[in-house]
């Protein structure tokens, strides 16, 4: 008997000590490949020691640490790594010499991490306290040409020769190296917010070894307020970043999946960039649509995982180069679908905190860095902090399930889903994959790579169409091509197909982009599209008499290409769910409704299953 209750004993504390091994990130930092101005200063990392401060969120008794060198092309050997308890938030190298602990990678007391690679440390016992200052240690040996880090650490780090805790007379330096995430076990209860941002979240015109990033602000109301306390913050800007192109850093569009969604314990996240973008677009309103798109991709996914995602709005900067007329309509375009979608489970308006009421496309000059009417100064972060509802992260209801309405595009568009050109006949050789941020869910992934025109029916799509009147026809793709490697397609219209491809389709993220376009006269015609180069992913397809790309997932017409014929003229589409439940979108598992009218003018009624 004393046996079985042992045995229920140590069952029920391994139960438990199961239960609690939850880890939420109570410190974290976006990396990026470190520019050549921001590098180490001598004597530099290799086989030198390295001591970086960060001040934590919440705190935890058990924490690990994840390093990165993910933007390095020969592999970072770090020989050993301590935490301690630092003196100071920065200003200082000083340590509570007592706290120090030794960290541990598979149990040896350092790593080789390979490149493009990352490294978790083993969890360690280590006490630290809300808003509590860590000083993370990293004694060097060889290092690579490119450093993975954070250039805008707000925050000085001590660089001293050799393998050596003395960081007496150390060589400073405003950057972080290396260092990507402290995380902490805590209860199921705890969680994480990560906040996808620029400049203005990464701390530009705060004070450096002050921690008063707006980001930095939020966390002490949270860890202040009772209902919140258990919430860490992880600040995931980047300086200079753009959602979609160019700017500093992999872009949003790119990094969400790593700096949001792969992030330990996040429950909520915010999405605060745009500006950068604005201010170099050539059409502000439709680069406001298409970031527009990238966030709604970002909150599918993330609503798939059970996350909440709130949207913050964009600051003004009337008065920065960024501006003209053009780019503050941009703007105006994205706060007006923060402030009025119903995809978004909240609204954070940082506009409306500091923008100035006479001028409401400037910002209050009481918050200007430097008059460059675009970062805010210390007393701006703490109004943007300030401004935030912490009721936003005491919600119980479920995480919005909703979909904006796409604005009309063509009403005679046709619209296709990729996946449902594959079938025993054509394009079997392409791989379904699942993916939520998917029109229907799947999208097609070539995986054969060839610079020879396809002939085996296998390797080529086949889509036939009708063309209502005379005109040049546009077709576009909606597709993910992540490299130069991976972004072109065969195709002809009414022909075999020859060497004509669509090239150049690099994308990181879904976007759709033009495959061809001909002058056709009215009546049936056949488009055939053939695999290229392996990697690039096909979501949907649009053929249409605009010639303007599609925006978002496009139009809910799919499998409409199954019923249009000469003479049958389709006027509506729905789609149900197999219970009879009307869809705003297309379903996997629904039924295609389309009605329309025959040459007769009979009102005609056609119910096939969608195929996806």
């Amino acid at each position: 008997m004393k046996k079985i209750v042992c045995m229920l004993f140590c069952l029920l504390t391994a139960g438990i000590a199961m239960a609690q091994n939850h880890w939420v990130g109570t410190w974290g930092t976006a990396p990026q490949e470190v520019e050549s101005h921001n590098n180490p200063p001598s004597p530099g990392l290799k086989n030198n020691s390295l001591r970086e401060i960060v001040q934590v969120s919440i705190g935890g008794e058990k924490v690990r640490l994840k390093l990165t060198n993910e933007f390095s092309e020969s592999a970072t050997e770090i020989k050993a790594v301590e935490l301690a308890i630092a003196k100071t938030a920065g200003s200082s190298s000083e340590i509570n010499e007592s706290s120090t602990v030794s960290l541990t990678f598979g149990g040896n007391a350092g790593v080789t991490i390979a490149a493009k690679g990352k490294a978790v440390s083993d969890p360690v016992d280590f006490t630290i306290g809300p808003r509590e200052n860590v000083a993370i240690t990293i004694h060097y040996g060889s290092t690579p040409t490119k450093i993975s880090g954070h250039p805008g650490s707000r925050t000085t780090s001590y660089l001293k020769s050799g393998n050596t805790t003395d960081f007496s007379n150390a060589v400073k330096t405003d950057h972080w190296y290396n260092i990507l995430a402290l995380e902490v076990e805590a209860p199921e209860t705890a969680g994480a917010v990560a906040i996808l941002g620029n400049s203005i979240t990464d701390g530009r015109g705060s004070t450096t070894n002050q921690q008063d990033r707006w980001a930095d602000v939020l966390s002490r109301r949270l860890l202040a307020n009772d209902a919140t306390k258990e919430v860490g913050v992880l600040n995931m800007g980047i300086g200079g970043n753009c959602v979609l192109g160019g700017g500093l850093g992999p872009t949003g569009s790119n990094r969400y999946q790593r700096d949001l969604l792969g992030q330990e314990g996040v429950k909520w996240i915010i999405l605060f960039e745009a500006v950068n973008d604005l201010g170099g677009a050539q059409n502000g309103v439709q680069t406001a649509k298409r970031i527009i798109d990238v966030y709604k991709q970002i909150i599918r996914e993330a609503h798939a995982k059970g996350i909440y995602v709130f949207g913050g709005t964009v600051t003004p900067f009337k008065g920065n180069n960024y501006y003209s007329e053009d780019h503050e309509k941009g703007r105006a375009t994205i706060n007006q679908w923060i402030r009025t979608t119903k995809m978004l489970d909240g609204v954070v308006d940082f506009d409306k905190a500091v923008r100035n009421p006479q001028d409401m496309a400037r910002m209050q000059q009481q918050f200007l860095f430097e008059n460059d009417w675009l970062h805010l100064n210390a007393q701006g972060y703490e109004t943007m902090g300030g401004c935030v509802d912490l009721s936003l992260f005491t919600k119980t209801d479920p995480v919005s399930t909703e979909e904006d309405p796409e604005e009309p595009y063509d009403d005679n568009a046709l619209w296709i889903e990729a996946e449902s050109l594959r079938n025993d006949t054509y394009g079997s050789a392409f791989q379904v994959v699942s993916d939520v941020s998917a029109s229907g869910g799947k999208y097609l992934k070539t995986v054969t790579q060839t610079t020879t025109t396809p002939t085996d029916k296998k390797y080529i799509l086949s889509t036939s169409f009708t063309a209502k009147t005379a005109g040049t026809y546009y077709v576009y793709a909606r597709v993910m091509c992540p490299t130069w490697d991976d972004d072109s397609y065969f195709f002809s219209i009414d022909t075999s197909l020859g060497s004509d491809f669509a090239n150049g389709l690099q994308t990181a993220s879904w976007d759709w982009k033009q495959i061809c376009s001909k002058y056709l006269q009215a009546g049936q015609h056949q488009l055939l599209i053939g695999g290229r180069e392996d990697g690039a992913c096909m979501d949907k397809l649009c053929i249409t008499v605009n010639s303007e790309a599609p925006q978002g997932m496009g139009g809910t017409t799919t499998g409409i290409q199954t019923l249009h014929s000469a003479n049958q003229q389709v006027t509506s589409v729905d789609f149900y769910s197999l219970s009879g439940m009307r869809l705003t979108a297309q379903n996997a598992q629904g039924l295609c409704v389309a009605v329309g009218r025959n040459d007769a003018g009979d009102v005609v009624t056609r119910k096939v299953v969608a195929r996806h």
